[in-house]
């Protein structure tokens, strides 16, 4: 029972997960980062740090963080069901574009996926796509964000009031460059799947 507890706690505390055959703990992800609310993506490509900004986007920020969590239910497009699990493990960067973006968070992979309902923008005055590492909710027009989300790797300003910006790329913006410089088709889906092996939150304190 009492190495059954310490496994237990091992699994909790690290939080381990696989990239490129090396083992990455959560305390090796978030490390000497100051007081703040980040996430991590973890790829195929290696890991993308960015912070979370919940005054400025607090319905943005609790919708991305409650899906890749599980703790919000959302519509399995395989079995029109409502499941409750993480919903950003496993799913593909399915759109990149060099010098633009890196898009994912669509269940079908195509780009015509989503949680199943739809929510309002979030615009903050001064918050704008002026520099590379902003972290966005694709859309598809006013008020229709659900779980797509890209990172730019460049200014794009024509974007401004179109699309909330709820993180900032605070490490990593490389790999995000690697993602977007990828061979892709003539949609702009990588030829070889760019997996997200999963996703960390952590606020520091």
């Amino acid at each position: 029972m009492k190495k059954l507890v310490i496994i237990s706690l091992l699994y909790i505390s690290l939080v381990i997960s696989e990239i490129k055959g090396k083992t990455i703990s959560e305390k090796e992800v978030f490390k000497d980062l100051p007081k703040g609310y980040y996430a991590a993506i973890i790829t195929d490509f290696g890991t993308i740090v960015f912070e979370l900004y919940e005054k400025q986007a607090p319905k943005t920020v609790k919708n991305f963080v409650d899906l890749a969590l599980g703790k919000k239910e959302w519509v399995d497009p395989k079995t029109g069901q409502k499941v409750k699990k993480p919903f950003y493990d496993g799913l593909i960067f399915h759109r990149v574009i060099p010098n633009f973006m890196a898009q994912t968070g669509c269940p079908k992979g195509d780009g015509t996926g989503g949680p199943g309902y739809e929510f309002e923008d979030e615009f903050y005055e001064g918050l704008v796509f002026d520099r590379p590492g902003r972290v966005a909710m694709a859309n598809r027009g006013p008020n229709t964000n659900g779980s797509q989300i890209f990172i730019t790797v460049v200014p794009t300003p024509w974007l401004n009031m179109k699309h909330t910006i709820f993180g900032q790329v605070v490490r990593g913006l490389d790999v995000v460059e690697k993602i977007v410089s990828v061979p892709r088709d003539y949609r702009d889906k990588p030829l070889s799947p760019i997996y997200i092996k999963k996703v960390l939150i952590k606020r520091i304190k």
